[in-house]
């Protein structure tokens, strides 16, 4: 695992890990968000040549992530599977496999929108599914990233990348975790996901992901 970032939010301790997760030590807890898991598959039985391997990637990091921390509990934000296509047998196998690694784990699912059409993982993956929002301690933890009259608001949906100008025509996309004073946004994790480019504003802060870190942007 690489070095986590800690930021303080809605007086709680969150870890801003450069796998695109975000840990809740007092939890226990880690959240991600957008996985999409089979989405390559669902692309591929569509005719559309696309890279292999993304699930045993995603897999591999979420095994990493589970080993190294004090994980009771994984949350995943929406966005479990990407589509109908995505129960193929390959990813479906894939996923029974590693959930029998880790079968003490609590996991729950807050159904997104690919989730409604992709329908729920199957019942033996184990995984609680409910509709967002799902509320814990300060936080309104959702898919879709609307304000709660309360609570500060995690959520994906967004997929926020962040774009770094160089000299001359020069420019690096990359993935980050975008901090509000109300709403906060988590990168996609899914290795196969795109973005969509965010800026900073007087209200939010931005931490982009380069080199397996954190880099928090100054003015």
């Amino acid at each position: 695992m690489s070095t986590p970032y800690p930021i303080s939010l809605a007086g709680e301790t969150l870890w801003l890990l450069p796998e695109k997760a975000v840990y809740w030590p007092a939890q226990q807890a880690l959240l991600v968000a957008d996985v999409h898991f089979g989405k390559a598959a669902a692309y591929r039985s569509l005719g559309q040549p696309v890279p292999r391997g993304t699930t045993t990637h995603n897999i591999a990091v979420l095994d990493a992530l589970v080993e190294a921390l004090p994980c009771r509990q994984l949350i995943f934000l929406g966005d479990f599977l990407h589509g109908p296509g995505s129960h193929a047998s390959a990813t479906l196998d894939a996923l029974a496999l590693w959930r029998a690694r880790h079968a003490d784990l609590s996991m729950t699912l807050i159904r997104g929108n690919h989730d409604k059409r992709a329908g729920d993982p199957p019942a033996s993956l184990d995984i609680r599914v409910v509709p967002e929002p799902m509320l814990l301690g300060p936080f309104s933890l959702q898919h879709e990233p609307d304000p709660h009259p309360r609570l500060h608001v995690l959520a994906g949906h967004v997929h926020p990348v962040y774009r770094l100008h160089g000299r001359g025509r020069q420019s690096l996309r990359l993935a980050c975790f975008r901090i509000g004073e109300k709403v906060s946004l988590l990168p996609a994790f899914g290795a196969f996901t795109g973005g969509y480019q965010v800026e900073r504003g007087d209200d939010s802060r931005i931490f982009v992901i380069g080199d397996n870190e954190i880099w928090p942007l100054t003015l």
